[in-house]
């Protein structure tokens, strides 16, 4: 992730990548331990594009937006739900009963709040927002996933300035644990 643009241009992208992710996880058997592994991968890349939302997309949709604290307040709650189905998806193997269970709920909350997202969230944005403001914008998501965490850290504070403060070094500590683990590495 990290691909140039506008805010959301960087954004739409993260979803057509993770889309992609699914579909790899929904073409193999259940029971394959390679969807375990591309969980992982959707997991890693969700958190990052979530915690960069939350720091920097949900403030500019308050500031901006008619009506945009309503607006935000909801999409924090669609974080929050994912996030807590992303922590359990953590915890089972791809050969656990509940795998699948979970999995189906992510991608469906996932999916719901990608189409809400780019069907009336970006517009309105769009339309609120100079140009340069939402290139702006994607340079400060771009750098904010870099640092971000890669795991689902439901108790963690989702708005500023906590979320800005803490997402770094939690961020550090989860890439240290996927490095040691080899979680998110693909092939």
């Amino acid at each position: 992730m990290g691909h140039g643009g506008d805010v959301i241009q960087e954004l739409t992208t993260d979803h057509r990548e993770v889309e992609e992710i699914f579909a790899q996880m929904e073409a193999l058997p259940m029971g394959d331990a390679r969807r375990k592994d591309l969980a992982d991968q959707a997991t890693i890349e969700l958190v990052r594009h979530c915690v960069a939302e939350e720091m920097y997309l949900y403030p500019a949709v308050r500031h901006y937006v008619r009506d945009g604290d309503a607006i935000a307040d909801q999409e924090l709650q669609d974080h929050a739900e994912a996030e807590r189905t992303m922590k359990d998806l953590e915890g089972v193997g791809a050969d656990d009963p509940r795998f699948d269970e979970f999995l189906g709920r992510l991608m469906r909350e996932i999916r719901e709040h990608v189409t809400d997202e780019e069907q009336n969230l970006f517009p309105l944005l769009r339309e609120a927002t100079k140009p340069e403001d939402l290139q702006q914008l994607g340079d400060k998501v771009r750098s904010a996933k870099k640092t971000a965490p890669t795991r689902p850290h439901p108790a963690a504070p989702d708005k500023p300035p906590a979320n800005m403060l803490l997402a770094p070094g939690a961020g550090l500590v989860d890439r240290i644990r996927d490095a040691v683990t080899g979680r998110g590495r693909t092939g």
